[in-house]
């Protein structure tokens, strides 16, 4: 027996008092049907102008690094610095998730933010030159992203509860991995024009409107997630979420991917900004050029992804494939044109792929673990793109902006091969087994 695809669907149910069939759900298999509640209206917007801030900070932070050593591997450093703490606080982070209230989670979280977002625009605006005191904030923000991104993701349970479930992690999703386009597109018009303090200033104020926002959720109107037992040892619960994707070879194998593609794919701050600097010579207005029209990719991206419901694994491992395929392709073409326009290819099969995958991984989760899986998610995803920072800065310096990105690009076409053969052997090997 093969392995059941997911995302997985709602179970249908029948009213005590129906007679017949019960009828198909229909409404919980739509995008707009979790839109139907009031938390969830706001949690969407918090959730894309959150996301958008976050990685608006990221990008304003690696530029400044840029401007201040003109070095692409010390860009490289600052991305690792800013996704390796999750590697350590991550699976600490999941058991606070399962534990405290998420709305609280993201009060405190967010706020830590903007704190951080003023305190660099400050900075660099009164003439701030040490390039150590950004190194320290990619870490803080790091750290604050470790317990931020699981506790806004199961948050969506809470808001939505079971009904329409699947639609609602699955847009989630989606406005996420968008916000991650459209924050370094906005972050590269700012720069472009009044300069890193001004990115920094305007994420701080970004950040303030989604403390609002989360304010703004009726506590009394959300479903609270199952608390982790208090019969469960203290060490179990760390362990839970590892014994929990361990028992799952094709939700690990699945994780595993989104890790291999976040060190070989994801690697924009870097390549965009070299390509901007150093082959079309087109300065910070071609650096926040490349970021937008990524950025129109994802959204179209996230758009198809929410519309499909039963994507599977097959289809994820296709879209990581397709994914290193067009950066590849992107890393060759031969003027700054046509490397617009496979822009928009590359940020629409980002979103295609970190949505579904991201989906799948919800799903695949119980409500009493899915912080601590996802708390293992986001380090293995984010913690990939960090060591890929480093990667992309080491061959961008050494060996040109282009090798790089095909370098990177073949390596996550190799990855997507590797695991879609070892998925294939598991589904065999269940067969003969079951079969």
């Amino acid at each position: 027996m093969s392995p059941r695809p997911f995302p997985l669907r709602p179970q249908s149910t029948r009213s005590p008092k129906s007679t017949g069939p019960a009828p198909r759900p229909r409404s919980t298999e739509t995008w707009h049907y979790p839109l139907r509640h009031h938390n969830y209206r706001i949690f969407v917007a918090l959730s894309l102008v959150g996301s958008g801030g976050v990685w608006m900070q990221r990008l304003a932070q690696d530029w400044l690094v840029l401007q201040l050593t003109g070095s692409p591997a010390a860009v490289g450093l600052a991305v690792a610095l800013q996704f390796l703490p999750m590697l350590v606080v991550g699976p600490v982070s999941g058991v606070l998730v399962d534990l405290f209230p998420k709305r609280r989670i993201l009060l405190v979280c967010q706020s830590v933010a903007v704190l951080l977002a003023a305190g660099l625009a400050v900075w660099n605006a009164t003439g701030g030159t040490d390039v150590w005191v950004v190194y320290a904030s990619c870490i803080a923000l790091g750290v604050t992203s470790a317990i931020d991104g699981p506790a806004r993701q199961v948050f969506v349970n809470e808001v939505v509860g079971d009904t329409g479930l699947p639609a609602a992690i699955g847009l989630n999703s989606a406005i996420s991995q968008l916000g991650a386009m459209v924050g370094p597109a906005l972050a590269g018009v700012v720069i472009a024009h009044a300069g890193p303090a001004a990115a920094f200033a305007a994420n701080a104020g970004l950040g303030m409107a989604v403390l609002v926002m989360i304010m703004s959720i009726r506590p009394g109107e959300l479903h609270h997630s199952p608390e982790v037992g208090g019969q469960e040892p203290r060490r179990g619960r760390i362990l839970a979420g590892f014994r929990f994707v361990r028992a799952r070879p094709p939700l690990l194998l699945t994780m595993l991917l989104a890790g291999l593609l976040g060190a070989f794919g994801m690697n924009g701050p870097v390549v965009l900004a070299a390509f901007a600097d150093q082959v079309w010579h087109s300065g910070p207005a071609g650096f926040g050029l490349f970021n937008t029209v990524s950025a129109l990719g994802a959204l179209a991206g996230a758009l198809v992804a929410t519309r499909i419901k039963r994507f599977g694994r097959k289809g994820i491992v296709a879209s990581a494939g397709l994914f290193g395929l067009t950066q590849l392709l992107a890393a060759v073409m031969p003027t700054q044109e046509w490397f617009v326009v496979m822009l928009i290819v590359v940020g629409f099969m980002t979103l295609l792929f970190l949505t579904s995958a991201a989906t799948a991984v919800q799903l695949e989760a119980g409500a009493s673990v899915r912080g601590r899986v996802l708390a293992l998610y986001f380090p293995l995803l984010l913690g990939g793109h960090a060591l890929g920072g480093l990667l992309a800065g080491w061959l961008t310096e050494d060996f040109g902006v282009r090798t790089g990105l095909v370098v990177t690009g073949a390596l996550g076409m190799a990855s997507a091969g590797v695991i879609g053969l070892l998925l294939w052997r598991h589904s065999a090997m269940r067969t003969r087994t079951t079969g």
